[in-house]
């Protein structure tokens, strides 16, 4: 087949759901109106460990409009069935109101089920709750860590005594928690034995598959409904527990009940970045070629379940290094389980490397973009592979063109401006190109318009539009012809919308579906002796504007509304897949970044003011340029946040989470945003995936922080190895 033309692909659309977002048409999950619902509210536990020794519900039960309490002690006993496919293992969930254990602070132990959420909010209140407390562990640094993950590689340590030059560094993260303008909510709603749930979801196969495997059911028995997601970032890639509250009191009421999380909530069961302790020992020979490096990193994970994270990939694959060891501990502790974050594990490792890589060019009196040239690996030496697209080299030369570095002095604390100190850095980063095996299915009408199905999602990035352009352009249709629908179980399964591996995997199955559908259109065209077509070769002909022709003769040709008129269809349509090649991979898949910060620090009071930032990045093709700025910006902003503000404080005396609102855990805001850039490579990667792409929502938040860190460095001649730096640990 010739190739199609493409229009929709690289235009910088606006998004089709746009309108009715602004209008708020777009429906989110506690929005739907189902009829006879009621209210659900979680009461929350009041202690970080320890048994439930009584519950009084007199109170609560008396109030008017309240229908039923639900906790441990009346609930019925569900049968937490293993799925195939679940995203929690069976044994592991917490199962919620099954037993009278409390494993971290905030733990729901009833809920309560009224006619209107003020009687609901109201009876929670009342709800008395005993315990036979004990003092819980919440401290990283005091706990004991479980069996370690370890690679090597070489022989580290003998590497390490013998390197000209060597760093002994030890780093610590804070705790982020997503924080999603949208609160996580159900509504849930029973029809017999089969269970609809609206839900804020990234995920709605994983959620179908969690619900069914909690409650005993067929999967088929479980719908998940969520065409708009108000933000994520990672919070909603599994099913949490209020949920199944939310089902299960609507089962037991026998009427459907909504279920919303306060925003206090939303810091006590819905996930979290974990914070890091991460010990690095790295050696070089004088000139900066790395010689050695030595991780030991200890991350929180919760008592009840085992959580990780990609956090080892960068450091055994971003440089040339022959000698590399790694130890990653878990370590359990009293609190609710970590969930992804965006740009998860290469976020945390991308601080603690690319800080390390700007000490060690400190030290060496190298320029860093230098040192990192200088230890750029030809293959990746943690797997062997080549290489399916890399090109830091370009991102760096692009970045320091447009930044001005070659403007920089070399020097800590050379550059002043009044009272402030100006420091310029900057950072590599990497992301895992992950694809997942997804599905779509294609329908074009007899008046020429197209419908796409797939149980994707959409949080922000933008799916509905980005998913229309593949559509449009593979069908040969205008973008406003295309109509994309997600967020429905129903629909031809796909991955979480997470890991950037959306436009990738559900991209690629919505290609095929529509190459499909166009292909049966050519070929019931050229077998039609009515058609101007007729008897063409199939691979000479193209669609444009809805229209079939001849590449090289585009007056010879028709619509396919004429042609499935003629031919009496109603209809075509195509069933399409993408799943990445079986056996072993052929090619290490990363996209990469260089990140550049300029910042500018109070000599006196230690405060920290970005003004600007750049991100140059190799992500293959960019599907919707005005979508991949809204993603780059994001991200930058993000990376922000982490660098100076975003830090969950804990009270280790009784596991409470002391800063659980948007007024004191503190996130960027606009007078914090200042100038930024994005700049993407021209090109693509054929190998990683069919449209090319690498995915770009979790890479253009990697090394934003340590770009501002070495930014911090450079202007005050401090160098911070804990996030978020402080104003109090610049004094």
């Amino acid at each position: 087949m010739s190739p199609q033309p493409q229009a929709a692909v690289g235009a910088p659309l606006s998004r089709v759901d746009g309108r009715l977002k602004v209008t708020g048409q777009a429906l989110y999950a506690a929005e739907h109106v189902v009829d006879g619902a009621v209210h659900a509210v979680i009461v929350d536990s009041g202690i970080g460990r320890g048994r439930i020794t009584s519950i009084d519900t007199v109170a609560a039960e008396a109030l008017p409009g309240v229908l039923k309490v639900l906790h441990h002690r009346n609930a019925p006993k569900l049968p937490y069935r293993d799925n195939s496919g679940s995203n929690n293992p069976p044994g592991r969930r917490l199962r919620v109101f099954q037993d009278d254990r409390v494993r971290f602070h905030g733990q729901p132990v009833a809920g309560v089920v009224a006619t209107t959420l003020e009687a609901a909010q109201h009876g929670a209140s009342l709800v008395k709750v005993g315990y036979d407390a004990e003092q819980p562990s919440t401290d990283l640094a005091e706990a004991e860590p479980d069996e370690p993950t370890t690679y090597a590689r070489g022989d580290a340590e003998a590497a390490l005594r013998s390197a000209a030059v060597r760093l002994d560094l030890t780093y610590r993260t804070a705790r982020n928690h997503h924080n999603p303008m949208e609160p996580h909510a159900t509504i849930a709603r029973w029809n017999g034995d089969k269970l609809t749930v609206w839900d804020k979801t990234q995920w709605v196969v994983g959620t179908q598959t969690e619900l069914a495997a909690v409650f005993g059911l067929d999967t088929a028995a479980v719908r998940v409904i969520s065409p708009f997601v108000g933000g994520g970032f990672g919070t909603a890639l599994r099913c949490w527990p209020h949920v199944v509250v939310a089902a299960l009191a609507a089962r037991e009421t026998k009427r459907p009940v909504k279920l919303v999380l306060s925003r206090k909530q939303m810091y006590l069961g819905t996930g979290f970045r974990p914070s890091y302790e991460y010990h690095l020992r790295l050696g070089s020979d004088r000139r900066g070629r790395l010689t050695a490096a030595v991780h030991e990193l200890d991350a929180e994970t919760s008592s009840y379940e085992t959580f990780t994270e990609s956090v080892l990939a960068a450091g055994q694959m971003l440089y040339s290094m022959p000698n590399v060891t790694q130890r990653y501990r878990t370590v359990p502790l009293d609190l609710p389980t970590p969930l992804y974050m965006r740009g998860p594990g290469f976020q945390t490792a991308s601080f603690v490397i690319e800080s390390a890589m700007d000490e060690l060019a400190h030290r060496l009196g190298v320029d860093p973009i230098e040192l990192r040239r200088r230890n750029e690996p030809s293959d990746d030496e943690s797997s062997g592979l080549p290489f399916s697209t890399r090109r830091l080299r370009e991102c760096y030369a692009v970045g320091a063109r447009e930044f001005g570095w070659h403007r920089r002095d070399p020097e800590p604390r050379a550059t002043r401006e009044g009272d402030w100190l100006i420091g310029r850095g900057m950072a590599a980063g990497v992301y895992d190109t992950a694809r997942m095996p997804a599905q779509a299915r294609a329908r074009l009408d007899a008046d020429g318009t197209a419908l796409v199905d797939a149980a994707a999602t959409d949080m922000g990035p933008g799916t509905y539009t980005s998913q229309t352009q593949v559509a449009a352009d593979a069908l040969g249709l205008t973008v406003r012809t295309v109509t994309f629908r997600l967020g429905d179980s129903l629909y031809p399964p796909t991955p979480p919308h997470g890991g950037s591996m959306t436009m990738a995997s559900v991209g690629s199955a919505t290609l095929d579906a529509w190459n499909k559908v166009r292909r049966q259109a050519i070929r019931l065209a050229v077998e039609d002796r009515e058609s101007p077509l007729y008897g063409v070769a199939a691979a000479d002909v193209v669609v444009r504007g809805g229209r079939l022709h001849m590449k090289d003769d585009p007056t010879r040709g028709e619509t396919y509304r004429r042609l499935l008129a003629r031919n009496d269809r109603t209809h075509l349509e195509a069933d399409g897949s993408f799943a990445p090649p079986s056996g072993p991979e052929r090619h290490s898949f990363y996209g990469y970044n260089a990140t550049f910060a300029e910042v500018a620090v109070d000599a006196t009071l230690g405060l920290v003011r970005v003004r600007r930032v750049l991100g140059v990045y190799d992500a293959g093709r960019i599907i919707s340029p005005k979508l991949a700025d809204s993603q780059a910006l994001g991200g930058m902003v993000g990376g922000i946040g982490t660098a100076l503000l975003e830090h969950t404080v804990t009270d280790h005396r009784d596991g409470r989470i002391v800063n659980a609102n948007l007024a004191d855990y503190l996130v960027p805001v606009n007078a914090d945003i200042p100038d930024l850039k994005a700049i993407y490579l021209d090109g693509e990667d054929r190998e990683a995936d069919p449209l090319g792409v690498k995915g770009l929502g979790e890479l253009v938040m990697i090394g934003v922080a340590p770009a501002i860190a070495n930014a911090v460095f450079h202007a005050t001649g401090r160098r911070i190895r804990e996030l978020p730096i402080t104003a109090e640990a610049l004094l």
